[in-house]
């Protein structure tokens, strides 16, 4: 299980923050359960300025995360769901994608929270993105921890 070793979450006050959403359209249903669960990390930590973007696929988060993240936005919570079929663009989308949101974060300085499923089937995702029964909620998980690393970064960047 992924969330095996899973940190504890803990209260946040990120009123202050400014954070922009950025989802993928494929699997609705997941994507509307990943997007449910950062919104609600979101208002457990008092943000009330949220923007939510949706983009065609997971390929497309980077250039978007990026725009947001040069946009006066504290964080970017990118969420998506790639899942593995018969051929190799399961690894090339993951690759890109990981590779780009990750290359956002260290050009911009901004937090860019990685909610991207990457699974070898749809019950996979949906065990992961926070639906009836599901053991994990990734979209929470996100934009808690993209949160906790905007509040530690403004900490760093004062001292």
């Amino acid at each position: 299980m992924s969330g095996a070793g899973r940190a504890a979450v803990t209260p946040l006050d990120a009123s202050q923050l400014r954070v922009a959403v950025v989802a993928a359209e494929w699997h609705e249903d997941v994507m509307a359960a990943l997007i449910s669960g950062a919104r609600r990390a979101l208002a457990d930590a008092h943000v009330e300025f949220v923007t939510v973007v949706r983009v065609s696929g997971s390929f497309e988060l980077p250039i978007v995360a990026q725009a947001l993240a040069t946009q006066s936005f504290d964080a970017v919570v990118a969420l998506g769901v790639v899942v593995r079929g018969g051929t190799p663009h399961f690894d090339y989308v993951c690759t890109a994608v990981t590779d780009g949101l990750a290359r956002v974060a260290l050009d911009t300085g901004v937090p860019v929270g990685f909610g991207v499923l990457t699974c070898d089937d749809e019950q996979q995702a949906r065990d992961r993105a926070g639906l009836d029964g599901a053991d994990e909620d990734k979209g929470y998980d996100t934009a808690h921890a993209a949160l906790k690393t905007a509040l530690t970064l403004a900490n760093v960047r004062q001292a």
